[in-house]
């Protein structure tokens, strides 16, 4: 699967709670998380308990404070190993409709600047075909984050987005 380790003080200080599995509460663990050590893998951390609130992308790495995850708070409360993302293939298909309505965009590579590919910045609904992808708000690869994997999502708030606004996604590779 993978491991990770949250530190509840910035620069891997403090109280420390390795992970190798998903895991829908973290409460117990550890108050706050200020810093995290990706050992292998890849991840989905989310803001409250059950896999809710804002979500962020991590790939292997050593993460000193939240700030460097994008994290907006010191708020981490579930987790989840990304699976599919072993392999060369990515697909996916966006529609500027809900219920894969209106006009269909196809991709299989990052995309900085949703705006500039497509000439459209709100993505109502997506099916995910082959791998697993982050989306942002914001183009290249900032703001809110959210993870989708193969499956249909028929509306935006199905990824867990509050708008359909999305700025740019990128694929998720192991590292």
């Amino acid at each position: 699967m993978g491991k990770i380790a949250f530190f509840e003080e910035k620069n891997f200080q403090g109280r420390c709670y390795e992970c190798n599995s998903d895991c829908a509460d973290l409460r117990s663990y550890f108050a706050r998380c200020n810093s995290i050590r990706v050992e292998s893998g890849s991840w989905v951390l989310y803001e409250h308990p059950n896999y809710k609130g804002y979500q962020y992308i991590m790939s292997p790495g050593e993460y000193a404070d939240h700030q460097q995850w994008m994290g907006f708070n010191d708020s981490i409360k579930s987790c989840r190993a990304i699976k599919n993302i072993y392999g060369n293939a990515w697909k996916l298909r966006l529609y500027e409709r809900p219920d894969f309505a209106g006009q269909m965009v196809e991709y299989t590579e990052d995309c900085p600047s949703v705006h500039e590919a497509f000439k459209f910045r709100e993505v109502f609904s997506c099916t995910v075909t082959h791998g697993a992808w982050g989306f942002y708000e914001l183009p290249n690869y900032r703001g809110r984050q959210y993870f989708v994997e193969r499956g249909e999502y028929r509306k935006f708030a199905d990824w867990g987005a509050l708008s359909p606004v999305i700025g740019s996604f990128r694929r998720i590779t192991d590292f």
